[in-house]
């Protein structure tokens, strides 16, 4: 096969985001506008239903805005029967939404029960919950790619949302192992330190965290939200069909690797 540009586009192909409306400048915005642009039509799912519309909207007619709370196995359902409804079928699910800010102020020795049973609920069965749902309907179109959403938080992790994610990637491991007979790639993306809005209120310029990323980081310490669109695309578009159970880190080499 003659490798063509081509292989990055996803015409006819559907998509789900979670987490797609976000808090303003997100990174499950830029992953919905990305796929669309890339020719795919998108649910874009999101807790907050103003916040999907408004990505939406700035798509146009390839996007769907759904209400989910991926925690919930019967809101997911029914977000996933409305993309099929809409669209045909799923081809594509980003598992982006997670609790990131609420995770991270108190140390885990603190963590009351009810905060990690919903921190997991969201972070880890969340994204088990969307990937049971859809999985049939990838099946009865050839196959499919699901793509979770990781940190560089999670290498060494070092707070509960770090635990979160290190779990996801065990997730992400045993359901590409599970699939792969299906032809449904199972991957992940772990971001490094971005200037989403979330990621600036986690992380401002002042923080002595960011200061001393400044001093380790081996290019640049914080990215924009588009600079993770790449490996998305490369992750579920035909350009990256021989790709799954792996971790691709988008993070200036905060995360180094043999």
């Amino acid at each position: 096969m003659t490798f063509s540009l081509d292989q990055f586009r996803l015409d006819g192909k559907v998509a789900i985001v979670t987490g797609a409306g976000g808090r303003g400048n997100s990174i499950g915005a830029a992953y919905a506008k990305g796929l669309a642009a890339a020719g795919a039509n998108v649910v874009v799912a999101d807790l907050n239903p103003d916040g999907a519309k408004a990505v939406a909207d700035e798509i146009g007619a390839a996007a769907l805005p759904l209400r989910v709370d991926i925690a919930d196995r019967a809101s997911v359902d029914a977000m996933t029967a409305a993309a099929v409804e809409k669209f045909g079928g799923i081809d594509i699910l980003v598992n982006n939404a997670a609790l990131m800010i609420e995770a991270v102020g108190t140390p885990t020795i603190q963590t009351s029960p009810e905060a990690w049973e919903r921190l997991l609920s969201v972070n880890l069965t969340g994204a088990l919950n969307c990937a049971q749902a859809v999985v049939p309907s990838m099946v009865a179109r050839g196959g499919g790619r699901i793509v979770n959403q990781l940190s560089a938080g999670a290498f060494p992790a070092q707070t509960s949302y770090g635990v979160s994610k290190v779990a996801l990637l065990g997730l992400t491991t045993t359901l590409a192992t599970e699939l792969g007979g299906s032809g449904i790639a199972v991957n992940a993306i772990a971001p490094g330190m971005t200037m989403s809005d979330a990621g600036r209120a986690l992380t401002p310029a002042e923080s002595p965290y960011v200061q001393a990323a400044e001093a380790r980081v081996v290019m640049r310490p914080r990215g924009d939200p588009d600079e993770l669109v790449g490996a998305l695309l490369l992750l579920v578009s035909p350009a990256g069909s021989w790709i799954t159970g792996q971790v691709i880190n988008v993070d200036g080499g905060f995360i180094l690797r043999n």
